[in-house]
């Protein structure tokens, strides 16, 4: 497929992926989240790539959010088919056997902040704005913002969020824990390659395993979750990675992962 509306480029090990619509501010659209779900279907299943960072064109945006102007005619039905598109590819991304960081550059707000909530780490710029602003359209959150929210900042802070319709800068979202660190606008790229590429250097199947097993905690119970931990970690028994990995640290070199 030929992108109109991402750029898609590749450093070594790591793929990154910038929406590309900056005189939308980076609006999801239909064509667009086709896009991406196309790009990340094939970055899923390419063997040099190992992670993923995912950040949107220009100064302004991330990603500001789904297209007002292409959802404002939609009827019940249609609304409802966009919804259900919007988690197909934003649980694609969530559960891509890969890791994928957001970096976010500039506003993510609606739908901006539902897809940086679908990657598996989240580093702001200092100028970044974070919101679900849909209570003002007359809407809810519709790419599974009520539920990707909830559980990771709580329960109440996700309804004061969603309720009020309020923007947080990036500092406040590093504070309910909606991202994981914070860097200057101008060190935001050099920040999420760098830890891509520490990520990429770490072995496959762990990494695999790892997050399978942590996105499934919002699914399962502790003791469910142990079993197949522990299920997994027999798994990575099998691997050379795991006898090269014990094998550097019982000789004190660095391991080399394949």
């Amino acid at each position: 497929m030929e992108y109109k509306n991402i750029l898609l480029t590749e450093e070594g090990r790591v793929a990154v992926v910038t929406v590309n619509r900056p005189q939308a501010l980076n609006a999801l659209n239909e064509e667009t989240m086709t896009e991406l779900k196309d790009c990340f279907t094939k970055l899923g299943q390419k063997e040099t790539v190992r992670a993923i960072v995912l950040t949107g064109a220009g100064e302004k945006a991330f990603v500001a959010g789904a297209d007002i102007s292409y959802m404002a005619k939609m009827n019940p039905i249609e609304a409802r088919q966009w919804a259900k598109y919007g988690h197909e590819v934003f649980n694609l991304i969530a559960n891509l056997p890969k890791p994928v960081i957001a970096a976010v550059n500039g506003f993510a707000l609606g739908g901006g902040c539902e897809i940086a909530m679908a990657c598996d780490i989240r580093i702001a710029a200092d100028n970044a704005k974070f919101g679900q602003p849909e209570i003002n359209l007359g809407i809810i959150p519709g790419f599974a913002g009520t539920q990707r929210l909830t559980r990771l900042v709580g329960k109440g802070m996700a309804k004061l969020l969603i309720y009020t319709g309020d923007m947080i800068d990036a500092n406040q979202a590093l504070a309910i824990g909606l991202v994981e660190k914070v860097v200057s606008k101008e060190e935001l790229m050099a920040a999420a390659i760098e830890l891509a590429n520490k990520i990429a250097g770490k072995p496959v199947a762990p990494i695999v395993l790892a997050k399978e097993l942590i996105n499934a905690c919002d699914e399962v119970g502790q003791k469910a979750g142990e079993v197949l931990e522990g299920e997994c970690f027999g798994m990575c028994f099998s691997t050379e990675d795991q006898k090269e990995g014990m094998d550097a640290f019982l000789n004190k070199r660095k391991p080399n992962f394949k």
